[in-house]
């Protein structure tokens, strides 16, 4: 992120020069800084409110009833774990609460997952086939909840916060199915193969077709909800918060949870994550909106238009596609850029939305993985994260022309 900060400012500078323009630029950090400010204690209520309600799901048992409905699929995506080894409940919690938004739980998870991993290698120190495709799962951004962009949207003055959440839906569908082929056919390859650690071997249990019959409801519901606004548009794209809200207080109220406390106990995690997250936005803005000032990021733009819409991909957005696998604190501050300048319902604003929803910091993700347990070699992990990153990008797009306009 250090080189990240740098080089936009060093460009901002160097148009600065070219079309001499410093005192915009000057100003334009200045303007930058104060509306982070501004933009980050918008978003302490937004990210509060969502954070009680994933909470009480949490306390009602939604995070162990998800993680029932993906274990088959994981047991049938990973034939080298023993299904009852510590290794597959800790990336059954992982992708269950990543599925529902919940990062901070999603982490500790994921790192327990590598520990344990790492003690089914034979090779210290060298990525496995197991590890590379559960880190791929992860960087491809898999979501079912995009709660943290629908408080922005709503903070920015969207008319409808929620129409990107089946957008979001189709766009992490497709890179999650694509970072797992990627992971699974680049470890094939003789180039990956012949330096994979060898699994120790185990007796695998008998597979039951049955056992996925939950899944596949699910993923039909959810394709469902895709049809049911795609026809219906903003009538049925409007009823999608309320409902959320109310069926997420519900499930908690019915199991027995204390309601109001949990909730409570969740948004104070969320205002302590809202006030954390400022000196990351006073950065990554004000070295953007340099940038913009100093008319650096119309000219790349316009450079590399006729490329990125051959694609389907508009040129306004490719800064925050380059951004999103580096940095999630430099995505968000380009996002909310975006969401200013061309409004949260506009195609720009909903291809962006679309795109944070729906994507991961995977260079990040590696690092941390992966640093967790000393691993150096990682031999196919970043192609096969960058496969769905890229995925992720061109499906909101995708998505969003196919659904919201």
């Amino acid at each position: 992120m250090n080189q990240v900060f740098f080089g936009l400012i060093a460009l901002a500078f160097g148009f600065a020069v070219w079309n001499g323009t410093p005192a915009e630029v000057g100003q334009g950090a200045m303007d930058a800084a104060k509306g982070s400010v501004d933009l980050a204690l918008g978003l302490v209520g937004y990210i509060s409110l969502f954070l009680g309600l994933m909470k009480v799901v949490e306390e009602a048992g939604g995070l162990k009833f998800v993680a029932r409905i993906v274990r088959p699929v994981m047991v049938l995506l990973f034939p080298n774990v023993p299904p009852e080894h510590p290794a597959m409940g800790a990336m059954v919690m992982n992708v269950a609460a990543n599925a529902l938004g919940l990062g901070n739980a999603a982490t500790p998870f994921g790192l327990k997952a590598m520990k344990e991993l790492n003690e089914l290698n034979t090779e210290k120190g060298t990525a496995t086939n197991a590890m590379i495709l559960f880190l791929a799962i992860n960087t491809s951004g898999l979501a079912i909840l995009p709660t943290g962009i629908i408080g922005v949207r709503a903070l920015k003055g969207s008319a409808d916060a929620a129409a990107i959440f089946p957008t979001t839906l189709m766009a992490t569908a497709c890179s999650t199915v694509v970072g797992i082929s990627a992971a699974i056919f680049l470890s094939r390859l003789p180039v990956f193969s012949k330096s994979a650690p060898t699994p120790e071997p185990f007796d695998r249990p008998r597979f039951m077709i049955k056992d996925l019959i939950p899944f596949f409801l699910t993923i039909l519901c959810m394709v469902g909800l895709v049809f049911v606004v795609w026809y219906f548009g903003e009538q049925a794209s409007a009823w999608i918060l309320p409902v959320l809200i109310v069926s997420m207080l519900s499930v908690g109220f019915f199991r027995g949870v204390r309601v109001y406390e949990v909730f409570v106990k969740g948004a104070k995690e969320g205002f302590d994550i809202a006030i954390m997250i400022i000196p990351y936005l006073v950065a990554i803005l004000s070295a953007v909106g340099m940038l913009r000032a100093s008319g650096g990021l119309a000219r790349i733009v316009e450079w590399v238009r006729p490329f990125t819409e051959a694609l389907g991909i508009p040129g306004e957005v490719l800064p925050l596609a380059l951004l999103r696998p580096l940095s999630g604190s430099g995505a968000f501050g380009i996002t909310a850029d975006l969401l200013d300048t061309y409004t949260p319902d506009s195609l720009i604003g909903n291809i962006a939305s679309t795109m944070v929803g729906s994507t991961e910091t995977t260079f990040y993700v590696l690092a941390v993985y992966f640093g967790s347990i000393g691993v150096t070699k990682i031999r196919h992990a970043v192609p096969a994260g960058l496969a769905a990153d890229i995925t992720g990008v061109l499906a909101s797009c995708w998505a969003v022309h196919w659904l919201l306009t």
